[in-house]
């Protein structure tokens, strides 16, 4: 069951997890009746196929894509073990009647006429949005995932080259019945687009800047960071691999702004110092986000 998260029930985290699971849906039930669809885009999973299958033969896109989420679930159960819990249960049926709601209310027209790349985009984004904010909740998408799990299992290949192998023949389907080669170029702009989206959505934005800092100057960086730009850093002991000397190595982490300041500092009393400047993804700890579950 490590693979399983359970909160509370009627707790705050119960509350917060299947508020964004219910949100989530709904934004990506937005994007593929508003955008993806019309256009007969086939961005991969369940409901890829289930937007070919609706032009080619009328089938409804929601229950056809809980169609096939239903015995793919239960195959992943029986061979992969308790790998998915009621949250993720939760969040393929929510999609379906999101998506069947809005297939009801709307119809299937484009919200954006004549206009495929705009909506290529904006289904991209609101796909992302929402797939995001599932996996916040620690629930998964179901469908083409477990395909790829279980493929996994067999072959011990990575899941993630698996799923995007699952997703571009799902893909290549689109061209398959369709025969238009824009249907297929659109669809991987779909998901280059929401896999962006999706890091951005549980990653977060940030400015940061990690350093990693050589120099002679070792003392006058270190009160520079510590009193002028208020900030913490370790001084590492290391040894340089041609002279054999020893080294003082200041690692830290500052905003784009305050990297501007130290640099030019760096640059005034040491312009033979070494500088590493990477992008930090996301910072925890004191000083910046707090380390808890989102």
């Amino acid at each position: 069951m490590a693979f399983v998260t359970k909160e509370k029930f009627l707790s705050k985290d119960w509350f917060l997890v299947y508020s964004l699971i219910l949100v989530g849906t709904f934004i990506m039930a937005a994007g593929f009746v508003f955008f993806i669809s019309p256009y007969k885009l086939a961005p991969g999973g369940v409901y890829g196929i289930a937007i070919i299958l609706h032009h080619l033969f009328g089938l409804p896109i929601g229950l056809t894509a809980l169609a096939m989420d239903i015995p793919l679930t239960i195959l992943g159960i029986k061979i992969l073990g308790p790998r998915f819990g009621i949250k993720t249960i939760v969040g393929f049926l929510s999609t379906s009647i999101w998506v069947s709601l809005l297939e009801f209310v709307w119809g299937y027209e484009p919200l954006v006429e004549n206009d495929a790349l705009l909506s290529t985009i904006f289904g991209g984004v609101l796909i992302g949005f929402g797939l995001g904010l599932v996996f916040k909740s620690r629930a998964t998408s179901g469908g083409s995932d477990i395909i790829a799990m279980i493929i996994a299992k067999y072959t011990h290949l990575p899941i993630g080259q698996l799923m995007i192998i699952v997703d571009s023949v799902i893909v290549l389907l689109g061209l398959a019945a369709f025969g238009r080669w824009e249907i297929p170029l659109y669809s991987w702009i779909v998901i280059f687009i929401s896999g962006k989206i999706i890091d951005v959505v549980l990653q977060g934005i940030d400015y940061d800047k990690t350093l990693f800092i050589i120099s002679e100057k070792h003392e006058e960086i270190r009160l520079k960071i510590l009193n002028d730009l208020n900030r913490g850093g370790t001084t590492l002991q290391g040894k340089g691999m041609y002279s054999g000397a020893d080294r003082n190595i200041i690692f830290t982490v500052v905003s784009r702004r305050e990297l501007a300041i130290l640099k030019d500092y760096i640059h005034k009393i040491d312009p033979n110092a070494f500088l590493t400047v990477l992008n930090a993804n996301e910072i925890l700890g004191e000083g910046f986000k707090p380390i808890k579950a989102e």
